[in-house]
């Protein structure tokens, strides 16, 4: 069933939108100090495309320890986010939302845009497990 929700996903949005994640991660690897970032894109990316199955947690309730991500210097790093690239990315979801709601078909993929949206505005010390 998730191969199905996730191959219609692509149709609805998903694949726009996992481009954006990618480009933005791009963008942030140009500059060395935006690393952490392009991996937090590139890993959120990939939900993107693929995000029915899979769930974002923090790395810290995955491993059991606090890291640099999930620290201090992590909620740093998502303010920052949050200004330079999270609210645009979530923009892009609450739109593809807003077009998928149309539909009764569309309301999973709204809903699944809709958590996606919530999770650009914050992304470091998160990572991505199978349900």
């Amino acid at each position: 069933m998730s191969l199905i929700g996730n191959i219609l996903w692509l149709v609805f949005g998903g694949f726009i939108t996992g481009l954006a994640w990618w480009l933005v991660g791009t963008l942030a690897f140009i500059s060395i100090i935006g690393i952490p970032w392009g991996r937090a894109c590139f890993v959120i990316g990939q939900l993107t495309f693929m995000p029915f199955g899979k769930e974002v947690v923090s790395r810290q309730a995955v491993t059991g320890q606090e890291d640099i991500g999930t620290g201090v210097l992590g909620t740093i790093g998502n303010i920052i986010w949050f200004i330079f690239a999270g609210v645009w990315l979530a923009i892009a979801h609450l739109f593809s939302a807003l077009f998928c709601f149309v539909t009764i078909i569309g309301i999973p993929f709204g809903i699944q845009h809709l958590k996606l949206a919530a999770i650009a505005l914050a992304p470091i010390g998160k990572t991505v497990v199978d349900k």
